[in-house]
């Protein structure tokens, strides 16, 4: 194999990964109320997603760095190939948390694998010095771009399915559960295992718990991965903003409940593109900030001023509002988009393959856990005092975490910080 051979079925992974969350997303609540269940149903449904994937991630990266990560990525895409034919079939709330346990077992399991397979077999091919930032780049983009397309799919097939034949809102699900098994095909015919010592069932057992606590520590202690966890954190914040409290905002800008549904799907289309286009740009931004610490910066700073905006047009109304908000999403995905891709290069760097998919899944967690501490104040600030304080607060946050990656210590081929710092970044 060689590196663009490599690179080639990365990228076709990395589609196909998030392709089936993509077509599932549009038309996901309204299947399960179209089934009879309650808002309180559907939001204890993804209550249990939530609690499984976040339970699981850990192990499931301790795992992945132990047995390999060929291995944990096709039982992920069969979980998920199972999860969304039961979601298009089920009609009962039972069936629906059935559903949401099988999906957070396939998240927790495709969280990160696929990455540390690239980086493993790219220091195979060409070592520890290979250049990392433009396959994680690539790879990015192409996530961004299978959520995009995924989401405008899903939002526009139920409009072509015949109900005689199919419940129309029941067609994107099992279109996801059909790419699945497209992953899990690719996974098991086209990804060799990089260099990787087979363990024991015993070996394993025991290698699981000691790679996850060796993890923690490393991510704990390690200068570079603390500050990165930390800024995974507020990056969970930040999304939680736009996304809990934009779907109300465009619903009174566009007057009623369904346009409002329809302009979050084109405007979260948008959203998912600009992402791909930061992760597409953010090797640029690396060269022309002076290094990956600065790009990180920068993309930070354009996320905060993009929420700074969104509450600046919080009370506006009208078309332009509208617009302008539009805008605001899809700049403060960009922004994001960069520095999550460069923040990615900085965790790789600084790990080994005995710890990779389990660090990565640590930042995982981090983020999803930013993301369930404001999930409830934010909706109770924006309710008492308004959506734009909500934004304001959140734009704030984020532009203080910029100071996370000033003075940051640089990383010597081989993942070791070093003594000297790498310029400070501007924030």
């Amino acid at each position: 194999m060689t590196a663009r051979s490599a690179l080639r079925r990365y990228l076709l992974v990395c589609f196909l990964s998030w392709l089936p969350t993509g077509l599932m997303m549009t038309t996901m609540v309204l299947l399960m109320t179209e089934r009879g269940l309650s808002l309180a149903e559907i939001g204890a449904a993804f209550t249990v997603f939530a609690v499984v994937t976040v339970s699981l991630e850990l192990p499931t990266g301790g795992l992945a760095d132990v047995v390999g990560r060929r291995v944990v990525l096709a039982v992920s895409a069969g979980f998920s190939v199972v999860s969304l034919t039961l979601m298009a079939v089920s009609t009962t709330f039972w069936m629906f948390v059935l559903t949401g346990v099988l999906k957070g077992v396939a998240r927790a399991l495709s969280s990160g694998p696929a990455t540390a397979w690239y980086v493993d077999t790219l220091h195979d091919l060409e070592g520890r010095d290979a250049d990392l930032r433009p396959g994680l780049s690539r790879g990015g983009a192409m996530e961004s771009a299978a959520l995009c397309l995924g989401v405008l799919a899903g939002g526009f097939v139920p409009l072509v399915v015949p109900p005689a034949v199919l419940l129309p809102l029941a067609a994107p699900p099992l279109l996801g559960a059909a790419a699945a098994a497209v992953l899990l095909a690719v996974v098991l015919l086209a990804l060799p295992e990089p260099s990787h010592r087979r363990a024991s069932l015993g070996e394993t057992l025991r290698a699981v718990p000691a790679t996850v606590l060796s993890s923690l520590r490393l991510a704990t202690r390690h200068a570079v991965l603390r500050r990165l966890m930390v800024y995974a954190v507020v990056t969970g914040v930040a999304l939680t903003a736009v996304e809990l409290l934009t779907p109300g905002r465009l619903a009174r800008l566009a007057g009623t409940a369904e346009l409002g549904g329809t302009a979050y799907a084109l405007v979260a289309a948008l959203g998912f593109a600009g992402s791909s286009v930061g992760n597409a740009v953010a090797p640029g931004a690396a060269r022309l900030a002076g290094g990956p610490v600065r790009g990180a910066a920068l993309g930070v700073v354009l996320g905060a001023l993009s929420l700074g905006a969104l509450a600046a047009t919080a009370e506006a109304g009208g078309p332009a509002a509208l617009a302008a908000a539009g805008a605001a999403y899809v700049g403060m995905y960009v922004g994001l988009a960069v520095t999550s891709m460069l923040c990615l290069e900085m965790t790789h760097r600084a790990v080994t393959a005995a710890e990779r998919t389990t660090v990565a899944s640590t930042s995982s967690l981090a983020l999803q856990a930013g993301g369930a501490m404001s999930n409830v104040g934010l909706g109770v600030l924006a309710t008492a005092a308004g959506t734009g304080v909500a934004w304001v607060l959140v734009a704030v946050l984020m532009a203080a975490s910029a100071l996370l990656f000033a003075r940051m210590p640089a990383l010597r081929p081989g993942g070791v910080a070093a003594a000297e710092p790498e310029h400070a970044a501007s924030a």
